[in-house]
């Protein structure tokens, strides 16, 4: 459940990011405090019991308005309900398990540097590059281990 306390330093991100404060904006910015990569069906589900007037589509709206503000930065991953994070600012990537679809952030070079380069000649003044990275989490490969029959490899 979400604390009712008002919280400066969410009203002040909202406020720097140009945005308006409203309730549903401070308790999704929570929200993605609380769980990084979340969907908006994540968020709406976290908070619609702090506020039972708050619908879908104001969850919608607060990310999409996050992510036009550069508060919040949306990443779909192929086959992957969009998510939304806080970290923005630098260029990072995301691995993303196939079997449970935990995605975790992977650090690539701090700022505004590519990790890519284009061809010279595209061009293109590429301002970021986005890799995801696929494979197993630790916790689905540790279950996967504890389900084999004993000897088995």
């Amino acid at each position: 459940m979400l604390d009712s306390q008002p919280d400066a330093a969410a009203d002040a991100l909202i406020r720097g990011a140009g945005l308006r404060v409203t309730a549903t904006r401070v308790a999704v910015l929570d929200a993605l405090r609380v769980r990084p990569h979340a969907t908006a069906d994540d968020v709406f589900d976290r908070i619609v019991g702090s506020l039972p007037g708050t619908s879908k589509q104001s969850v919608y709206n607060a990310l999409g308005d996050f992510a036009d503000a550069g508060l919040a930065r949306r990443i779909e991953p192929a086959g992957h309900a969009g998510t939304f994070e806080l970290r923005v600012g630098d260029n990072h990537h995301h691995v993303v398990c196939t079997h449970c679809g935990r995605i975790d952030d992977v650090d690539c070079v701090v700022g505004s540097a590519p990790c890519l380069h284009v061809p010279e000649g595209s061009g293109y003044l590429i301002e970021t590059a986005e890799v995801t990275f696929w494979g197993v989490c630790s916790d689905c490969r540790a279950e996967s281990e504890a389900e084999k029959p004993r000897g088995s490899r």
